[in-house]
């Protein structure tokens, strides 16, 4: 059997109709046994597989008709152009997350321009909150190698997980993780607090895809009766761990940009509050910037 052939069995199996998606991760996990790049695929369609290949690569595709998510099964998720491991103790990175992480980006770059020449000598410490896979932290981190970042989360197996990808990196010695709740386990103030806390409201989690709702740690999705609980409680805790003229970044679900707003502002009543859209238009990040616009 030839790789060409493997991949469209693959692709019928996985797609009726042979639709894109299902072809994507056909190759992706064609591309995954043979140990190749999607570009010395292409140039090796003719190439044939052995029997040991075509045994693992079926047994990876019944795992996907299974809907086991593709990054569970090859180990590792792409994100803010890294690659993260990645196993079901924690949440699959999302594309849409990158927003997150551009805005930090932007404001800590911003932050220093803004201090430049005041030479005060302190790092900017960044406070991510539920850290899970750790890629958050780690791109920020990655990004920005001036900075200290503080990376909390209640599962001691998801800082398991954050660690691998620390070590993975190489920022080990600028992340420090914290096992505990919210904002509970900082030793400082931050300068910023970014959080991808649970958002999906307890009813919705029974309707989330099988993908999902089957493999993914649900602990991780549920924000409670209207998906804001933990949002709410790292709003109420993070006015004595922010230092002045900090700014919050908060991943959100579709449509709770006005309420997380009105929350954030009853904390920061002096704070300029903005709302941020994806690439698909949808309601994603709230960032919260205090001191300055009072």
């Amino acid at each position: 059997m030839t790789y060409l052939q493997a991949l469209e069995n693959a692709t019928r199996q996985l797609g009726p109709g042979s639709g894109e998606e299902a072809r994507l991760e056909a190759e992706a996990l064609l591309w995954h046994v043979l140990g190749l790049s999607r570009a010395q695929l292409y140039c090796r369609w003719n190439s044939g597989l052995t029997s040991d290949q075509i045994a693992a690569f079926n047994g990876l595709v019944q795992r996907r008709l299974n809907r086991e998510p593709v990054a569970y099964i090859r180990g590792f998720k792409e994100f803010y152009g890294l690659e993260f491991y990645v196993d079901r103790r924690v949440l699959i990175p999302r594309p849409e997350t990158e927003l997150l992480v551009e805005k930090a980006i932007q404001w800590i770059e911003g932050k220093g321009k803004r201090t430049r020449g005041e030479d005060t000598g302190a790092k900017v410490t960044v406070a991510d909150v539920g850290t899970g896979s750790g890629c958050i932290a780690v791109s920020l981190a990655v990004n920005l190698p001036e900075i200290q970042v503080y990376a909390t989360d209640p599962s001691p197996q998801a800082l398991e997980v954050a660690s691998i990808n620390c070590h993975r990196h190489g920022v080990e010695g600028r992340v420090r993780l914290l096992e505990g709740a919210i904002l509970v386990p900082l030793p400082e103030q931050a300068d910023v607090i970014t959080a991808n806390l649970p958002y999906v409201r307890t009813r919705d989690l029974a309707v989330l895809p099988r993908d999902i709702r089957d493999y993914e740690p649900l602990f991780a999705l549920d924000g409670g009766e209207e998906g804001l609980d933990a949002i709410w409680l790292l709003l109420r805790q993070a006015p004595s761990h922010l230092r002045p003229g900090g700014a919050i970044f908060l991943e959100i679900g579709c449509q709770q940009g006005g309420p997380v707003k009105e929350i954030a502002l009853r904390h920061f009543p002096s704070a300029r509050v903005r709302v941020f859209k994806d690439y698909a238009g949808v309601e994603r990040v709230v960032a919260i910037e205090t001191g300055v616009y009072s």
